[in-house]
This record gives structure tokens, sequence and C-alpha cells, in this order.
């Protein structure tokens, strides 16, 4: 049940621990999403609460929803103002040497008949910036912290790719297939003018394996 996965809540908020494998908006095809199970998560009010961003598919971690309109007003604004803050964890299948950098790398959304449609980088596109720092390493890969200061579609997965060569652990698009994708929205911290940030962290998930302690 969703009302389980709940990190925070109040009268304005929800942070949700979202599970991989389902899909924030409900697919064309129809199917289960966050969107269509929104009755789990009402907590006593009569209205539904709103979804404020995406999360892919197969990346878990922290998903906020405002509770009601005024909220959702004011969250709309900080993430159109930048404010919000969003952190990723995700294993990255080579050895990355250097400690920190910035990925500044403009995508954009090309598709094809044979392929469908993905994300690359491409100087015409829309701006995309995202700042990183190596947590660990072993066996050849290594996890990172990823803080997205732009909100593109993909954008960690692609820039992943196109900095370290081989993207993440998982990602059957962008970079090794085969199991789990190893991404996950670790921590949100949502500003609220007079009143305290909203600051959650979620735990990385059994299938990050051993990477779990070096978190």
């Amino acid at each position: 049940m969703l009302d389980d996965r709940i990190l925070f809540i109040d009268g304005e908020a929800m942070v949700i621990d979202k599970p991989a494998g389902l899909p924030v908006d409900t697919p064309k095809r129809g199917g289960p999403s966050i969107e269509s199970r929104l009755d789990e998560l009402r907590c006593g009010f009569r209205r539904k609460p709103v979804i404020m961003h995406r999360l892919d598919q197969d990346t878990t971690g922290c998903l906020l929803l405002a509770r009601n309109p005024k909220a959702r007003t004011a969250f709309q604004q900080a993430f159109e103002a930048r404010s919000v803050e969003k952190h990723y964890l995700a294993v990255i299948g080579s050895e990355v040497e250097a400690q920190e950098g910035v990925i500044d790398l403009a995508i954009a959304k090309r598709s094809s008949a044979e392929a469908g449609w993905r994300m690359v980088g491409d100087a015409a596109g829309q701006a995309a910036v995202t700042r990183w720092r190596r947590i660990a390493g072993r066996d050849g890969r290594t996890l990172v912290e990823f803080r997205p200061l732009t909100g593109r579609t993909h954008q960690i997965r692609v820039h992943a790719r196109e900095a370290f060569a081989s993207g993440i652990v998982g990602d059957r698009v962008y970079g090794i297939p085969g199991g789990a994708m190893l991404l996950h929205a670790s921590r949100l911290v949502v500003p609220r003018g007079a009143k305290p940030a909203i600051d959650v962290t979620a735990p990385l998930p059994e299938h990050f394996g051993e990477w779990r302690n070096a978190a």
C-alpha cells in the first residue's frame, strides 16, 4: 500500500518513497500508477493529493505531493524558481576517478520509427546542468550522487552516459541493461517561506545490495 511508503506528511504536503516499476502517470496502455492509486493517499482529506513532479518508472525515492490548492501553487512556484533541491544516488558502470564536477550539456528529444524516442545531448536543445560527486567505488563501478539544477526529462540518465561513457547500471535505454535500474531519488528539500523547509531522505532500496552500506 502506498500509505505505508509515506516519509513525510502534514496539512500541506506529503512525500512518499516511490517503488520501482510503478509509473507516476497512468500509461496510455492503462495499468497501475501513482496517479491511479491516489485514493490510497487521502489520509483523511476529502480531496486527493496532487503529484508535483515526476520520477521515471524504474526510479525509486522521494516524490512530493500537495494536499491543498494553496500548497500546490506554492510548490509549483518553488519548482519554477529552481529552489527545490533534488538529490539522487546512482551506480555508474565504470570507475569514476574524479571526486566531483558539473555536467553542462543541453539535451533534446529524438525519435525514430525503429527505436522510438529518447533524449540526447544536443547543443541546440534545452539547457541542462547537473552537479555530481563521487561517493564510493568497487569492482569497476561507482556510486555517484547527482544534483540536477534543471529538470529535463531523463536528464540524469543522459548526463551520466555522456559524462562517464557507460551510464547507469540497469538503465536499458541510456546505460547498462540487465537487472533493476540503480537510480534513486535519495533526498528532497522544499522551501516553504517562513515555515521550516520539507527535508526528507529516502533510504536506498534493497536492490542496491552492498551499495546501501556506502551511501
